[in-house]
């Protein structure tokens, strides 16, 4: 039997794959995996725009210098994010461990192509984008050889700039910020130059993440910047209506690092000049800084911003005015996104109070006066401290994960779009033992099905080895088709006005509604909050 990833086994071409690409040739290595004939050709560290230093720190990304030599891409690039180890060790499916280096020159993607390099193929090409909060994680996380070869596709890790490198705004022209945005897109514009080389179709591309990378996927669905550049989309755990995750005044937040970097705040200009002098040390230490700063674990320190470019307004009015990219959509929540929490919950008495005091206040979509209210409607009065605890991890999942994404996927649906919904309730054996075992479908769990974690560590259940073999054969065949419904899979129905959608785990079934009495509530709560936004304001001018 072949290993799991032996570099050199029967059936392998003599010679490793060498591709041209539009600034040069590269040459990469063959990978298998157990049980595939045709090894698959992985190019690591492939650069899609210039290195963003010196003056092209916090400027849009350019295009890559060519080369005339053989670029060797067999070996892992650095990345943008300080937190590395900690963040790859949660979410990887990798058996071996891999060497992250730290660099803000971060721009580089990786490729695993099953395609035979020797005939021409079109086969359709997934676009992975991590998560992290936009401050931390890398593409070499994420090995993509099992969903390669299981879903026979394309897959492309790409990374983007993170923290202080990829969303410094101070909300005007001299630095209107998303640059980590700017680079998904010039790694989406790579792609359409460069993928039919590789043996894909640039006419089919999925975009997929999740977590902030699932709020990027839903942000370039909203986004003018990345039409004709994607035709699927897959969000996981993260839309652009996660609360925190988009914001429109970006002034304070700029001001906040500015000082935190020991710059003077006077103007734009001053601030921005100031951060460019600033070493690759200098501003980690301002990210160590701001990171020990933050209260709410989830909320990025530096967010997505209204920049009139990347969104040209906010996301709720481009879902309402229907003026987006309306793609195939796939939307998924796990059943507990802050089961990781629950540990750290339980250590409080069951006091509302002070579950109250120490949770709800980071969650800023949580206004302070209907906290009372939000703790009623999930509590219902429970006396039974574990419940009342596990049921205060579900709202906070709730208001930042799963209503978000049913508010998106009911306007992506209502716009004319086929989406798809899931809900994700399974626990890995590969799961961190940082999280309660008890949880099914912790944030971040699907990534070890999606990946195929059981082929490339190994020692997986038959259970999970199917559960993993379903979700890649879903996921590719949304890739190549737009629908993820095959013959021999669980039937997933359309999110249409039934609002069916998939329970995906040990059993794995269809139901309806889902979260539909949560959206109600906190969409109550959310809109009598806005009415009332205007009426305070106006009492203060006063």
């Amino acid at each position: 039997m072949c290993s799991f990833s032996s570099p050199c086994l029967p059936g392998h071409p003599s010679s490793p794959p060498m591709v041209d690409t539009a600034h040069g040739k590269i040459l990469g290595k063959y990978v298998s995996l157990e049980g595939f004939t045709q090894p698959v050709a992985v190019f690591l560290g492939v650069p899609f725009a210039k290195p963003p230093l010196g003056s092209l720190r916090f400027a849009p990304p350019q295009p890559a210098e060519p080369w005339s030599f053989v670029k060797n891409a067999t070996s892992y690039p650095p990345i943008d994010a300080e937190r590395r180890k900690m963040l790859s060790d949660l979410f990887t499916n990798r058996k071996e461990s891999i060497p992250l280096t730290f660099s803000e020159d971060c721009l580089y993607l990786n490729i695993y192509t099953p395609a035979d390099l020797t005939k021409s193929s079109r086969l359709p090409v997934m676009v992975w984008i991590h998560g992290g909060s936009l401050v931390a994680g890398g593409a070499s996380t994420y090995d993509g050889l099992a969903l390669s070869a299981h879903g026979n596709v394309i897959v492309v890790a790409i990374q983007y700039r993170l923290g202080i490198w990829g969303f410094f705004s101070t909300g005007d022209e001299h630095s209107p910020g998303n640059w980590g945005h700017l680079d998904q897109v010039a790694a989406l514009r790579w792609v359409q130059d460069n993928i039919v080389n590789f043996g894909g179709d640039p006419g089919s591309v999925t975009i997929f993440g999740e977590s902030a990378g699932g709020e990027s996927v839903s942000v370039l669905v909203l986004s003018p910047l990345a039409k004709n550049f994607f035709h699927r989309a897959i969000s996981e755990s993260g839309v652009a209506l996660t609360p925190g995750m988009v914001r429109k005044d970006v002034r304070p937040v700029a001001e906040q690092v500015a000082i935190a970097a020991g710059c003077k705040t006077t103007t734009s200009a001053v601030m921005v000049n100031c951060l460019r002098q600033k070493t690759e040390d200098e501003l980690l230490e301002t990210t160590r800084k701001l990171v020990g700063m933050l209260i709410c674990v989830n909320c990025p320190f530096l967010p997505t911003a209204i920049d009139g470019v990347v969104l040209p307004k906010a996301p709720e009015e481009i879902l309402a005015e229907k003026n987006f990219n309306t793609v195939p959509y796939m939307v998924g929540i796990n059943k507990q996104e802050f089961g990781w929490l629950l540990p750290l919950v339980r250590k409080y008495r069951h006091k509302e109070k002070e579950l109250e005091g120490s949770f709800l206040d980071p969650f800023q979509n949580v206004p302070e006066d209907v906290i009372p209210a939000a703790i009623k409607e999930y509590l219902g009065g429970a006396e039974d401290p574990i419940k009342n605890k596990d049921l205060f991890v579900d709202l906070i999942g709730d208001v930042l994960f799963a209503v978000p994404s049913v508010i998106v996927a009911r306007h992506h649906r209502d716009a004319g779009a086929p989406v798809y919904m899931y809900e994700f309730q399974y626990h890995p054996s590969f799961s961190s033992d940082l999280k309660p075992g008890m949880v099914m479908g912790d944030h971040g769990d699907e990534l070890f099905s999606v990946f195929g974690a059981p082929f490339t560590k190994g020692g997986a259940s038959g259970e999970e080895i199917n559960i993993s073999k379903m979700v890649m054969k879903f996921w590719g065949n949304f890739a190549w088709n737009g629908n993820p419904n095959g013959k021999t899979l669980p039937a997933w129905p359309e999110y249409n006005q039934k609002e069916g959608y998939l329970k995906i785990g040990a059993t794995t079934q269809a139901a309806q509604g889902l979260k539909d009495k949560e959206v109600a509530f906190w969409t109550k709560v959310w809109t009598k909050e806005a009415a009332e936004k205007p009426l305070q304001e106006k009492k203060t001018e006063l």
